[in-house]
């Protein structure tokens, strides 16, 4: 299982860092992530839901020829082999297709640690390297998510709109708040 390494480095607690691409193998430690994140039900759209391996092999599959393609960047997060986040920028088509729609996750127990920031970093380097068409960057952040949105800030994006109670997190409807980042002009 060869992953195309982009970083490698210490977090700030010195737990050493791995960011790569996925392998055609990984869907299981996808499904294992993605299902411990939605018991959490932390600031992502999955809240308690349960994914299936099936679902997330063809996801992996999907994602993997998105990024062979140019469409899709992915790439995960181990601390020692641990796979601890997964992020990416998946690019629109037809008329929105200069548009990447970005995401990321970082396990409960490591956040606080700079990965985040060293992470997205990364995904941004890696779309802007990767795909040439990307212009904008878009991301969805439920307003109560703060830690969140103080960090995309200091990445440059900005509010451009928000749906009054448009999210439902932890039996509660929040905003969300919509926004973008000019890559290139």
């Amino acid at each position: 299982m060869k992953r195309k390494v982009v970083w490698e480095g210490l977090s700030k607690k010195g737990n050493k860092i791995v960011i790569c691409y996925p392998a055609k193998d990984d869907a299981q430690i996808f499904c294992d992530y993605i299902n411990a994140l939605s018991k959490e039900k932390t600031f992502v759209r999955f809240q308690g839901e349960e994914v299936g391996l099936e679902n997330e092999t063809k996801y992996l599959n999907s994602q993997l020829e998105r990024v062979a393609k140019k469409q899709s960047v992915e790439l995960l997060v181990f601390c020692n082999n641990k796979l601890i986040g997964i992020s990416g920028i998946d690019m629109k088509d037809k008329t929105e297709s200069h548009e990447g729609v970005f995401g990321i996750s970082i396990a409960k127990e490591y956040r606080g640690e700079g990965i985040g920031r060293k992470f997205m970093q990364m995904v941004l380097e890696e779309a802007e390297k990767n795909m040439p068409q990307l212009r904008i960057v878009t991301l969805g952040i439920f307003s109560n998510n703060t830690l969140a949105k103080r960090m995309y800030e200091r990445f440059g994006f900005r509010e451009y709109g928000r749906l009054p109670l448009g999210s439902l997190h932890n039996g509660r409807y929040v905003d969300h708040i919509y926004m973008y980042k000019n890559v290139r002009g």
